[in-house]
């Protein structure tokens, strides 16, 4: 009974924290998820105030928090869209992948790691954070703006990736050989692509099986099909966030928009507890040796990120603007990070810390730069071009001003967002 008291006063002490949190954040007009990790830290290991009975609560609440977040990003599009992103945007998967994975690669090679450490830290570097930018999004109320489908694009490509990159980074790490590693691949490639033929397919007939009239009879069955196939994607070696995308992707129509009204408050709730969890699983302690050479690996893929979002949306035809606005937005790294540096923490312990800080910077930078990046950087462009423009030659005497009605279509949709 002490317990279960402890428990719910912790808990309840923690959920009206979030609020007032969130209250206040919105206040100041800023994402509550910097401060969300900030109040983790406080009151995690090492913290003012550790808590210790809702612990193992808190952790799986932080769990269903991911599921939910990425459920919600996969409603907002269908399968077919998702291949269409595929096929039009792998280019700049690729650049993603050598932009970001090569700086974690070679600061592992620098530090000593060996190879196994140099993969890992490369995942660590490469991978967005989807909960984080799908929060971010939604905050900012971006999800209509043209550059969030290229967002998108290159966050799932980044989740698919994962189905190929921690089966191969497990099978390092335990030193397994070729063999094997290629038998968890491919079971970990033929989990993806089933759930993404069912819902190509079959998903009118998913979505028809699932639909109901009753809003709680539709919030059981697809919070309950969620859950179970994010549970078995992560036994499958795949990530439970790309099973519960992938359940998102194949619902559709009516199904989709009911099920984001009713799983929106869920998501907002678990959500803020897993970065809440993330902050409390981190001892302060152990984040000034480290700080450094975070700080340096994090201002490095800030710039990379940056241009991974720039190159991304120029090929799709997005204005500076929104370029701007993608790549800021693409910064934060969070829960794949997290799980990549728990991996390899057994047969490399000095990545737990370094990971933890790089995580930490840039999970609070993240969402600044989503909001910021867009406005510095037209600033910026506005004051050197006010430096090279010459001096406009005198309108000659009782001769039309000119308007902006005299643009050619062609001037006028060059900065389109």
């Amino acid at each position: 009974m002490h317990d279960t008291t402890a428990l719910l006063i912790e808990l309840g002490s923690v959920i009206l924290g979030l609020g007032i949190i969130g209250r206040f954040a919105g206040r100041i007009g800023l994402s509550p998820i910097p401060l969300y990790l900030l109040a983790g830290l406080a009151f995690g290991e090492g913290g003012l105030l550790p808590l210790g009975a809702s612990e193992e609560f808190t952790a799986i609440g932080a769990e269903i928090g991911v599921i939910l977040l990425l459920l919600l990003l996969g409603l907002e599009y269908s399968a077919s869209e998702l291949v269409t992103s595929l096929k039009t945007q792998y280019p700049s998967g690729a650049v993603d992948f050598v932009l970001n994975a090569t700086p974690g690669a070679i600061a592992g090679l620098m530090l000593g790691w060996g190879p196994v450490g140099a993969v890992a830290l490369a995942g660590v570097t490469w991978i967005s954070s989807s909960g984080v930018i799908a929060k971010v999004m939604t905050d900012m109320g971006r999800l209509g703006n043209r550059e969030t489908p290229v967002i998108l694009g290159v966050l799932v490509i980044e989740d698919l990736a994962m189905a190929v990159y921690l089966p191969l980074l497990t099978a390092m790490l335990a030193g397994v050989g070729l063999a094997g590693g290629s038998i968890a691949l491919l079971i970990a490639l033929g989990t993806v692509g089933f759930v993404l033929y069912l819902a190509l397919r079959h998903g009118r007939l998913i979505s028809r099986a699932v639909s109901s009239d009753n809003p709680e009879m539709l919030l059981l069955v697809v919070l309950g099909l969620t859950v179970l196939v994010a549970g078995v994607a992560q036994q499958l070696q795949v990530s439970a966030a790309v099973g519960a995308f992938l359940v998102g992707i194949a619902l559709s129509g009516e199904v989709a928009e009911g099920a984001r009204k009713l799983l929106t408050p869920l998501r907002d709730l678990f959500a803020a507890v897993f970065f809440v969890f993330f902050g409390l699983s981190t001892d302060p302690a152990e984040i000034p040796p480290v700080l450094l050479p975070a700080a340096l690996l994090a201002i490095v893929t800030v710039f990379t990120k940056i241009g991974t979002g720039w190159y991304a949306s120029r090929r799709a035809g997005i204005g500076p603007r929104g370029r701007w606005r993608a790549g800021g937005t693409l910064v934060a790294r969070g829960e794949f990070s997290i799980v990549i540096a728990g991996l390899a923490v057994a047969t490399e312990p000095r990545i737990g810390p370094i990971a933890t800080a790089y995580v930490l910077i840039l999970v609070i930078v993240g969402p600044l730069t989503a909001r910021w990046t867009e406005p510095v950087a037209s600033m910026l462009q506005g004051k050197l071009a006010g430096r090279g423009r010459k001096p406009v030659p005198a309108v000659a005497s009782g001769g039309p001003m000119p308007s902006h009605d005299d643009l050619t279509p062609e001037h006028a949709g060059r900065d389109a967002d």
